[in-house]
């Protein structure tokens, strides 16, 4: 899944990649809103135009390598009545919008086979919309700051374990970067991804 796609890949997976950070980032800010947050609403982010949450980087490696990130929701844990609790749903809440998307057009795959195998373009872009979506989730769920994983260990962290993980933030994303670099992220992805993939679909 983490080869160069072709020119026409590339153009079905656009939508899919727009679809899948907008998404993402839209859960988190809704989730954070629902607990009494309103700092994403009040920054214009609770909203499914893309152009609000597109981070170009980000969304270059999600569409090239099925792997990447959007900008990031605005939070502030001070407004919720738990933070650590309040936090740990919001995090999971980006990933779960990521997973709902894949899962709905692995269920039109399987209960109308026939419209996708009949057109081959419709087809791709479905693969495409559920490998995107379950590479983001994936991801995401990787436990290194900035990304969500590593928030939802804070409630399970004590609070001396706490500071130093915050400490971490500073640096995650260039621990995250020469992970990438390396191959691990897509040797530990892969595997994760794909078994998504066919369940979803076998």
């Amino acid at each position: 899944m983490f080869r160069m796609p072709g020119f026409a890949d590339l153009l079905l997976s656009v939508p899919a990649v727009l679809w899948a950070i907008t998404f993402h980032e839209f859960c988190h800010g809704y989730m954070a809103y629902r607990l009494g947050d309103p700092t994403a609403e009040r920054a214009g982010r609770l909203t499914l135009n893309p152009l609000h949450h597109l981070d170009p980087i980000g969304a270059l490696m999600l569409l090239v390598f099925r792997f990447g990130w959007a900008k990031p929701v605005p939070v502030d844990p001070r407004y919720f009545k738990n933070p650590r609790r309040d936090m740990l749903l919001v995090s999971i809440a980006g990933v779960s919008g990521n997973f709902l998307t894949a899962f709905v057009f692995g269920m039109l795959a399987r209960f109308f086979p026939y419209v996708f195998l009949a057109n081959a373009a419709l087809r791709q872009f479905v693969v495409l919309m559920i490998l995107i979506n379950l590479g983001l989730a994936v991801f995401n769920l990787i436990p290194i700051p900035p990304l969500d994983g590593s928030k939802l260990l804070y409630p399970l962290l004590p609070s001396s374990m706490l500071e130093k993980y915050f400490w971490l933030e500073r640096y995650g994303f260039f621990v995250l970067m020469i992970l990438v670099a390396l191959g691990v992220v897509q040797a530990i992805m892969g595997p994760i991804v794909m078994f998504f993939f066919r369940l979803l679909l076998f």
